[in-house]
């Protein structure tokens, strides 16, 4: 059986590998891939990035099932395509990826639906948005409305820094059509929780919980990134607020896009903010798995990955029970210098061990060049460490880490430390 994986990050990395440990996948393929997915045999890249050609090589190649990676395919459409085509594919349409691809979207619908979020207004004036903020007062968050790589959302902790962010979307429009229109909403406090689930139109298979850290620096501090590291499971997410984020978000959101004539299929990511009583509630949803959280949920996942993906493209998740295994799965984000910024491309990679029960590292921003490992992008590597516990799965994966070289190497030294400072 024949797989194709859309994207080229270490998420996509990470699915492709999972689905190549399935017995009966004879090859995976990886559109456009990385320099680790060229690395591995049962792997091979293909050059081809757009979704019609993709739908024509998949019908060529008799591909089984294709799952999709990245956002910016889902809201091009390329799942209503290879619909179109009579292909099976694993992802929302278009429409229902404006979850993720129109934060005002988003909004307006968690309101439609009483799903628990941020109070918030949506701007394409300026002088009102400036207005808002002003009555407002500081900390407060101002998104962009598009898709902007993670990029698109700045947590405001003063007034200037609120209308400076303002006028970088709507004024100097540093991020084009994304944010061309704002959505300013209130700051909320507490302790973040990445909730992945899967979706086949109506049957809802949670995976495991994560924990992302989206600031470059230890800390926390720095600026926000795409995310420096994960960690699998999330203490944070004990089984009865497991439930209740089951029954008040995921739940509606998925009986809502249904009721509003969208049905959802896919990975779908509500990235929530846990206060310290302990109530959820929704900051963003994404059409994905989250990256870097999906390598950590990859090396934890026991289950056949494929046998999964066949039920999620036919209707019958309700079949699928996942087997996890019970250790802790960290993982570390290696960076490129300049990274979040203008990332350096072309240093060389060395000291990438093999893979043991205990580490394995997916590839992000890597590619061949000349027969060495290069850096080719922000976010290069995600070493995963397997643990008995959050300090173990730790000191597994930076005793890695500190085999790896690349010049101008970033990577924080402290991911997981919400779950180390935890009282048991």
């Amino acid at each position: 059986m024949k797989i194709l994986v859309v994207g080229s990050g270490g998420r996509e990395h990470a699915l492709a590998w999972k689905l190549a440990q399935s017995e009966r996948v004879q090859m995976v393929y990886v559109a456009p891939g990385n320099g680790g997915t060229a690395g591995d045999v049962r792997l091979q890249n293909i050059d081809i990035s757009d979704p019609t050609w993709l739908a024509q090589f998949a019908i060529k190649e008799n591909i089984a099932v294709t799952v999709v990676g990245p956002e910016v395919p889902l809201a091009a459409g390329i799942v209503n395509i290879f619909r179109d085509h009579g292909l099976k594919i694993f992802g929302p349409t278009r429409e229902a990826a404006q979850l993720e691809s129109s934060k005002d979207f988003a909004k307006a619908f968690m309101k439609r639906h009483g799903i628990p979020t941020a109070e918030y207004q949506t701007f394409t004036d300026i002088a009102a948005a400036h207005r808002y903020i002003d009555s407002k007062g500081a900390p407060i968050v101002i998104k962009a409305d598009g898709l902007a790589a993670g990029k698109g959302v700045v947590v405001a902790m003063s007034l200037q820094e609120a209308h400076d962010a303002v006028d970088m979307m709507l004024s100097d429009n540093k991020l084009g059509n994304a944010g061309a229109r704002v959505v300013i909403e209130e700051f909320l406090a507490g302790e973040e929780a990445s909730f992945i689930v899967m979706v086949d139109g109506k049957n809802i298979l949670p995976l495991a919980t994560s924990q992302d850290h989206k600031r470059l620096q230890d800390n926390d501090e720095g600026p926000n990134t795409g995310g420096m590291g994960a960690y699998s499971p999330a203490p944070i997410v004990t089984p009865s607020l497991h439930a209740r984020i089951m029954r008040e978000i995921i739940n509606p959101t998925v009986q809502g896009m249904t009721k509003d004539g969208i049905p959802f299929t896919g990975f779908l990511y509500a990235g929530l903010m846990i206060d310290a009583k302990g109530n959820p509630k929704t900051l963003e949803f994404n059409c994905r798995m989250g990256d870097p959280e999906t390598q950590p949920i990859m090396a934890r996942l026991k289950t056949d990955l494929l046998t999964v993906m066949e039920h999620a493209v036919n209707g019958t998740l309700d079949a699928v029970e996942l087997e996890w295994d019970r250790r802790t799965a960290l993982g570390v984000v290696m960076a490129a210098a300049g990274y979040p910024d203008v990332p350096r491309k072309g240093d060389v990679i060395t000291g990438i061990p093999e893979e043991t029960p205990e580490c394995v590292v997916f590839h992000a921003g890597t590619s061949l060049s000349k027969g060495q490992l290069v850096t080719s992008g922000g976010r290069v590597l995600c070493v995963v460490g397997l643990g008995d516990s959050v300090r173990m799965a730790q000191k597994q994966a930076y005793e890695t880490v500190d085999k790896i070289r690349f010049d101008g190497a970033q990577f924080r030294r402290d991911i997981g430390w919400r779950a180390v400072k935890r009282p048991a």
